[in-house]
């Protein structure tokens, strides 16, 4: 792959965006490479947790705006449809922990993409723009239903109406971030989050994630009868077992993802 970097550390897939001379803004070939590093790293069973960070000083600085008004390119629908969709989907639907480590500015479609993974780390010089009213366009990839889950209703209009710039303090004050890091440790305290995300019983974290998924759409007493199926679900895994024994004889559990 040429704008996407792959590499598996042990459990964890390291995925980065690699546009740098953009600022790692997307065109086509670049959602398309990211879209395949996600379904190989989900399907290659060693790997039990995926971390999603850009390569040089930004994140994602959104689309590249030249293939958008290209008249010989692929148009405003089928960059939503065909680019930046499928991404949101699979980091959402993937059966596995997805990390983001945000370096940079991360702005428009590339601070969504963020905001979509499951946890999101970020260095001290981190931003999140929510670039596309300076632009008069609307908020894609997941913007208007992530971003007021995360920071209410009032506070994520103001930031996609102002297109304002939030700092990784702000940020994570607002509840869009777990936890920042000084910049120079950014990547290796990410990847050694990611790598403790690998150790946990990530069948039982598979499950957890659906639930949320589905409880942005459902009401309270279909999720209740969903956490009772998924509940029972999970004491049928080595991982359940292994925890209890563990807790019983007072060690440390060696959990498998199974």
């Amino acid at each position: 792959m040429k704008y996407i970097l792959s590499d598996i550390q042990g459990p964890v897939a390291i995925i980065k965006l690699n546009r740098t001379e953009k600022y790692n803004s997307f065109i086509r070939e670049m959602s398309v490479e990211l879209q395949q590093a996600i379904d190989e790293a989900v399907k290659h069973e060693p790997v039990r947790s995926l971390l999603i960070t850009g390569e040089g000083k930004a994140f994602c600085s959104g689309q590249d705006l030249s293939e958008a008004i290209d008249p010989g390119g692929p148009g405003i629908k089928k960059i939503v449809e065909e680019h930046y969709n499928p991404v949101i989907l699979k980091i959402r639907n993937a059966p596995k922990p997805v990390i983001a480590a945000v370096n940079g500015v991360a702005a428009g479609a590339g601070a969504n993409i963020a905001l979509a993974c499951d946890i999101v780390l970020a260095g001290k010089s981190a931003t999140f723009i929510q670039a596309f009213s300076k632009i008069g366009l609307i908020p894609d990839s997941g913007g208007t239903f992530i971003l007021p889950r995360l920071v209410g209703w009032h506070r994520a209009l103001a930031l996609c109406m102002t297109g304002d710039k939030v700092s990784a303090d702000e940020a994570k004050a607002m509840g869009m971030v777990y936890k920042v890091y000084d910049d120079e440790k950014l990547l290796e305290e990410a990847i050694s989050f990611a790598k403790q995300m690998a150790s946990m019983p990530t069948t039982g974290l598979a499950y957890t994630k659906m639930l949320f998924n589905r409880s942005a759409t459902q009401a309270l007493e279909q999720q209740l009868n969903d956490e009772g199926e998924f509940q029972v679900k999970a004491t049928a895994t080595f991982d359940f077992k292994e925890g209890v024994n563990a807790f019983m004889e007072k060690r440390k559990p060696q959990f498998t993802g199974k």
